[in-house]
């Protein structure tokens, strides 16, 4: 029977259809049986008839009854309850195993936070940039005045390249501050290079083609194409960059960073460039250019890219990871329009668009100068942390003991050791001085080059000193 609690705060039709349910589930009314007339199982309750029959026309509604003109309501025989003999799984279904992707998930997490989550008093994080509370005001009234906007058909379906009018804000960046110059159907916009990455390996390339990588270079890079089931052929580096001379024949793609690459941060000579341009018109195949940090140059102005070269072999990506904040999450790629215009339909298959308030915020942020004026100030506070790590390196015995390079440009440089450097065992005794450096090994893919990779956004002057001559009386 159907009983009314007058203290439950629920509304009556609901208590009886639970209870309903829970006698149907359970077996208490078994498949096949009856049910009471709603009439007289409302007098038998003390409720309304029209309270029963809701409780009747939802349990129909959900399939745990059946109705007839003559046969009146019946539980649907097709109510399945397990058997007492047959086992309940605790679990749910098996995960297949993926070691390729628990063995690259874990490799980025190491390259981006280092081995240990262990507080270090400084870390010479080569990924992060500066932020203060000068630029989270400003990006705060951005974001203020981009929800307040009561255009509402902004948070309608996007568009899959990306929101126009910060297209727009970059076509007219690149223009001024790279001599890059686009149409803004030329450009799409991604949540950073991962993503573009990904785009590009489903837009443009094959399961089995092979690409071409620095080594050392970007994880992310060469992470990216081999989850894609992309053959990765690693490059050497040298002083002069990318060696051309190494790149696979078969190579669809040549994946470089030219004005400050990623792992020894050497900029990547004339004729090198002028090298991979014609190899690539030759062949032909793509340059992916990741132009990440270039912003930030210590002597003379940016170089001048790839792409404004070779604009029909040439994918170009920008981040506003280090210029604003990485949790900001955009990037752009720029290219050929029919390129993009194929990674716009993959964008559109599979994440549809990007999330509209980071678009519109980081467009007010750029038309209203705060962008330029950042940029401006954090140069200035990089130029003096630059200097102030140059120095410091110099005034120990480090720059005896390593090579450096890398310091032209960028967010980071290179202190690079002999192969027999035991690198890991003096990483994690730096962590025991308080001191978190960053180990060439974690951006290699085949080569056995040792060293730390040091950034010095995150770090103040002092901060800097103070951690270089840890690390060289460490090691005295």
């Amino acid at each position: 029977m159907l009983t009314v609690n007058r203290d439950d705060n629920r509304p009556i039709w609901q208590q009886l259809l639970d209870q309903a349910i829970h006698n149907i589930t359970t077996g208490k009314w078994p498949p096949g049986e009856l049910l009471i007339p709603s009439r007289e199982l409302a007098q038998l309750v003390g409720v309304s008839r029209s309270t029963i029959q809701v409780v009747y026309e939802e349990l129909y509604s959900r399939g745990f009854t059946v109705t007839s003109r003559r046969g009146g309501t019946r539980v649907n025989d097709w109510i399945y309850r397990p058997h007492a003999s047959e086992s309940v799984a605790s679990e749910g279904p098996l995960q297949p195993e993926l070691p390729a992707l628990h063995a690259t998930a874990s490799h980025l997490q190491s390259w981006l936070h280092g081995k240990e989550n262990t507080y270090a008093d400084i870390d010479f994080n080569p990924h992060e940039p500066y932020l203060d509370e000068q630029f989270h005001k400003q990006w705060r009234q951005s974001y203020i005045q981009a929800s307040s906007i009561p255009d509402l058909t902004q948070w309608s379906y996007g568009n899959a390249y990306g929101y126009e009018p910060l297209r727009e804000q970059i076509q007219s960046y690149l223009s001024l501050a790279r001599g890059v110059h686009v149409h803004i159907d030329q450009i799409i916009l991604t949540s950073g290079a991962q993503h573009s990455l990904d785009l590009i390996a489903q837009a443009l390339l094959q399961e089995g083609d092979t690409v071409s990588v620095e080594d050392p270079g970007f994880p992310a890079a060469w992470m990216a194409m081999k989850y894609r089931r992309i053959e990765v052929n690693p490059v050497p580096v040298d002083a002069h960059g990318l060696q051309v001379d190494h790149i696979d024949p078969s190579s669809k793609l040549v994946f470089v960073t030219p004005s400050h690459q990623c792992a020894t941060g050497v900029i990547m000579s004339e004729p090198r460039r002028q090298q991979l341009l014609h190899l690539a018109s030759q062949r032909p195949f793509w340059i992916v250019e990741d132009d990440y940090d270039s912003e930030f140059r210590y002597r003379g102005d940016p170089l001048p890219t790839l792409y404004s070269q070779l604009p029909q072999n040439t994918l170009y990506m920008m981040s506003f990871s280090k210029m604003v904040a990485p949790g900001v999450r955009l990037s752009a790629i720029i290219g050929p329009k029919a390129a993009i215009r194929q990674m716009a339909q993959v964008q559109q298959l599979v994440y549809r668009h990007l999330p509209i308030m980071e678009q519109v915020a980081l467009a007010h942020f750029i038309e209203h100068g705060h962008f330029i004026r950042h940029m401006r100030r954090v140069r200035n506070i990089y130029r003096r942390r630059h200097e102030a790590m140059t120095k410091a390196i110099s005034a120990t015995d480090l720059g005896q003991r390593f090579t450096l390079s890398g310091v032209e440009t960028g967010l980071h440089m290179l202190l690079e050791a002999d192969a027999s450097f035991d690198e890991e065992a003096v990483t994690t005794q730096a962590l025991k001085h308080g001191v978190r450096v960053y180990p060439l090994s974690m951006y290699c893919l085949s080569c056995k080059r040792r060293g730390w990779v040091l950034g010095f956004a995150k770090v103040d002057e002092a901060a800097i000193e103070e951690g270089i001559y840890r690390l060289s009386e460490m090691l005295s």
